[in-house]
């Protein structure tokens, strides 16, 4: 039997950035991606959005993480020409409850240790945005985007040059513990297989909680169970109305249908939220309710011409009493799985924190694991 030391699980933007951090110190690390290019999921399906952190919790993962991966991101990108723009982006509100709200976002910002953000009045967002209405807005400087496709390509090219292996058309359909580790069976281009390994990481995206449940794990008493959550993306078509990002107040369920320039000063709207049962990626929303949400803050919205663009679907964690829900990243040991370290619910600010996730894991397996 084939023997590996490190198989990551999932092949998106945090599957690779953890295996190329691995790779650094560690041989026979093998990916194992079910499709047939790498980020055909999540990673690949969402805005390109560096965020700043402002939405999370002081000392959760998803700040700590996001906040020092968007160092890190900008980092990368100057060092090895990875396209991104550090654009900025303002967080806008309109009438009472929308303005206390934007007050507590600004403490959960400074709280938080996110340098340069500004609070404006309407003149200022005038300033800086001419075509948006707002009574006032938080300015985020350090928010921006990235092409995921290259970010990804960067990754899987480092992950390369060090001897890993990143094995496609390969789905992992059982995971058995061993006395050395763990027994992986799966099937790669139609063939069966098994690999022995003494490590595996989970970052399976939207099919975690799934390996999770494979491993013997009770996903649903742990609250591993995730929730299949999709956006649509529409398309503003001729001159930009905005060059920087603008969102609303978060909604429940998301962070609200806002404006995203990308690298070529395009911008789209969106996204939406809503939950599914599978993933079909074509737009299913009426864009009239992207344009009734967006005009609130831009009353030019109608003014364009607007079509359909793309969707991305998150994994998103099922909330338990209604409770704000972290990204899990732990080794599973306690649960009577030793050197299986799982990446569950690594919805947004996923893509942010990739580098900053890669970091915490490697640590981890330094730290619980290899020793």
């Amino acid at each position: 039997m084939e023997r590996a030391n490190i198989v990551v699980i999932g092949a998106g933007v945090v599957g690779l950035a953890v295996a190329f951090e691995l790779s650094k110190y560690s041989d026979s690390v093998y990916v194992f991606e079910k499709n047939k290019i790498i980020g055909a999921e999540t990673s690949s399906h969402n805005s390109g959005v560096v965020h700043s952190g402002i939405y999370y919790p002081k000392g959760s993962l998803k700040a700590e993480l996001s906040i020092k991966g968007n160092a890190m991101l900008y980092q990368l990108c100057r060092e090895h020409g990875i396209p991104c723009k550090r654009l900025g982006k303002l967080i806008v509100a309109n009438g009472d409850r929308e303005l206390r709200e934007l007050e507590g976002l600004m403490r959960n910002g400074n709280n938080n240790g996110i340098e340069g953000l500004e609070m404006l009045d309407g003149d200022g967002v005038k300033r800086m945005e001419p075509s948006i209405k707002a009574e006032a807005a938080i300015y985020v400087p350090s928010t921006g985007i990235i092409e995921p496709t290259e970010l990804m390509n960067y990754f899987h090219a480092g992950f390369t040059k060090n001897g890993g292996i990143v094995a496609l058309n390969t789905e992992v359909t059982g995971i058995r513990q061993s006395k050395e580790g763990y027994i992986i069976d799966g099937i790669s281009a139609g063939q069966k297989f098994s690999v022995a390994c003494n490590t595996i990481i989970n970052s399976a995206g939207l099919h975690s909680d799934r390996i999770a449940e494979m491993a013997g794990l009770d996903v649903d008493a742990l609250g591993y169970r995730l929730n299949y959550v999709k956006g649509d993306y529409f398309r503003i078509s001729g001159k930009p109305p905005v060059r920087m990002l603008v969102y609303p107040i978060p909604e429940a369920s998301g962070l609200g249908i806002h404006l995203t320039p990308d690298l070529s000063g395009s911008v789209r709207l969106g996204p939406n939220a809503y939950h599914v049962v599978r993933l079909d990626y074509r737009v299913q929303s009426d864009v009239m309710d992207f344009i009734a949400s967006v005009r609130r803050f831009l009353p030019s919205i109608s003014d364009y011409n607007i079509h359909e663009d793309s969707s991305g679907i998150r994994p998103q964690l099922k909330e338990q009493s209604g409770s704000y829900r972290d990204f899990i990243i732990r080794n599973e040991a306690d649960h009577g799985l030793p050197n299986f370290i799982n990446l569950i619910g690594i919805e947004s600010p996923g893509l942010t924190a990739s580098p900053a996730i890669a970091e915490f894991v490697s640590e981890m397996y330094r730290d619980e694991i290899k020793g």
